[in-house]
């Protein structure tokens, strides 16, 4: 009865262990055990939940297939449980009320050497309810053109002294950077940061899974680009929405 009471007390003190968050959908079979997870402000709007929940149940779909056919192929590698995959989504900055960065975390582990980890970026037009790419704010955004490139090189200064802070500057090297392209969908999973501003954005971060920019034990990386590099390049939409600095808590924040 004491340690009951014990429990129940710690429980009451840790809003965490009272109530674990509830996915907003999930798979569970004998091959695989798969979670999604919005978070509130997303919730909040319902063309952006029902968008993101869509294309999160679509990812379930696909997997729980792939498990099942690689359960039915290898069974020996399921002996200890399922596969174990879960992506969450979450709002990362609102800008001129309109434009909404959303960050798409995923884990996955499927027995191998080591779970593996995947992010990605959703830019939502609040006005329009709709997915939009960073191109409205750039005059052009050709693959190769004098917008991309100037991206290319900001990111690669700020990867360089992401990874002196890390002590991994032997890994910044060339080689390890050429994924990034100057091109929209080979550039990397990019988002609006938020702005000392109210209502601005202080620039753009990009965002690198473990092995994209360097070793998996260097885990995932984000490239600060503040908007000032990109100011020739931008629409007059793109000077109305940028300003400011980055605040500090975005760097600090997990990505």
């Amino acid at each position: 009865m004491a340690l009951l009471s014990a429990i129940a007390a710690i429980a009451l003190a840790s809003p965490a262990l009272a109530a674990a968050p509830k996915p907003d959908a999930t798979v569970k079979t004998k091959s695989i055990d798969a979670r999604i997870f919005l978070d509130d402000k997303i919730k909040a709007d319902a063309a952006l939940a029902a968008d993101c929940l869509a294309e999160g149940k679509k990812w379930l779909a696909k997997n729980a297939a792939d498990a099942a056919a690689s359960r039915k192929e290898d069974p020996q590698f399921f002996k200890d449980g399922g596969w174990d995959f879960e992506r969450k989504y979450t709002i990362r900055s609102v800008v001129a009320d309109r434009y909404i960065s959303v960050l798409r975390n995923d884990y996955m582990d499927t027995h191998g050497a080591h779970p593996n980890s995947d992010v990605n970026t959703i830019l939502w037009d609040k006005a329009e309810n709709k997915r939009i790419s960073i191109r409205p704010f750039f005059a052009e955004t050709a693959d190769g053109g004098p917008t991309m490139k100037a991206m290319v090189k900001a990111i690669i200064v700020s990867l360089r002294s992401e990874k002196k802070k890390r002590d991994t500057s032997e890994t910044a090297t060339d080689e390890w950077f050429k994924s990034v392209e100057p091109s929209l969908v080979k550039i990397g999973a990019v988002r609006l940061a938020p702005s000392t501003e109210a209502g601005k954005s202080s620039g753009l971060t990009f965002h690198y899974p473990p092995y994209a920019v360097g070793p998996y034990a260097e885990g995932e990386y984000v490239a600060f680009v503040p908007w000032e590099t990109l100011k020739p390049y931008l629409t007059a939409e793109g000077a109305r929405i940028f300003g400011g600095g980055r605040p500090k808590g975005d760097a600090e924040e997990p990505q």
